[in-house]
């Protein structure tokens, strides 16, 4: 069964997507939270497999909730996925910085909705290439930090040129299956790499290895690759 926090300041919106992911056997609401302090708690509480969390609440925001989420080691197998109106939101941006798994448009298809929870729970990341793409170029090349792209190089330099290679590709889009095309190697392998890349880049999920791809300048903004 995979626990679900809902995270929402109209309790409308809450009893919508309870009764949408209820629907489904797999799937099990096991809090609600109308602001970002009280997301944590009930994260803390019920360390649940996905917290869905709006952007905007009152007191506590999404943005905030989520990096306290993200940085608590106790919370490691706890994935955020962002709320959004739209996804051209800056938040989104700065919510994949901070360690979401990915984000949610709320006029989402219910079956789809419940697919993402999946995702996410099972460990991949939630990026809708095309849209994430364009979120992360936007706030990568004009976003309010003001970074030029290569400001965060660095890191890449602790990566073999393979797994550089592979980030490249995360960052483009690619499944795994695809990476495993693109470099004629099994699956597995992809995997593996891909893997060893986050672990010594010390992120989170395939999501903030997408940021990090854009912020190094490995994957430039506009063509998709570098």
């Amino acid at each position: 069964m995979i626990r679900v926090v809902l995270a929402d300041d109209q309790s409308l919106v809450r009893a919508g997507f309870r009764v949408l992911l209820e629907t489904a056997a797999d799937i099990e609401v096991v809090g609600e939270a109308e602001n970002g302090g009280i997301a944590v708690a009930m994260a803390r509480r019920h360390l649940p497999d996905v917290v869905l969390m709006d952007l905007r609440m009152p007191e506590i925001d999404g943005l905030t909730a989520t990096r306290r989420i993200t940085a608590d080691p106790a919370l490691g197998g706890v994935r955020v996925v962002v709320l959004t109106t739209y996804a051209e939101d800056e938040n989104v941006f700065r919510a994949l910085h901070a360690g979401a798994s990915g984000f949610l448009v709320k006029d989402i298809e219910p079956e789809d909705l419940q697919q993402a929870v999946r995702v996410v729970a099972g460990g991949d990341s939630l990026l809708a290439p095309a849209v994430t793409r364009a979120v992360i170029e936007a706030f990568v090349r004009h976003g309010p930090e003001g970074r030029a792209a290569t400001a965060h190089a660095g890191p890449m330099t602790l990566l073999t040129a393979r797994e550089r290679e592979v980030v490249r590709l995360v960052g483009r889009g690619l499944s795994n299956d695809e990476i495993a095309g693109a470099l004629v190697v099994s699956p597995l392998t992809a995997k593996t790499h891909v893997s060893r890349a986050m672990s010594k880049l010390g992120v989170r999920d395939r999501a903030q290895l997408v940021v990090l791809a854009y912020e190094s300048g490995l994957v430039t903004p506009g063509n998709g690759h570098s």
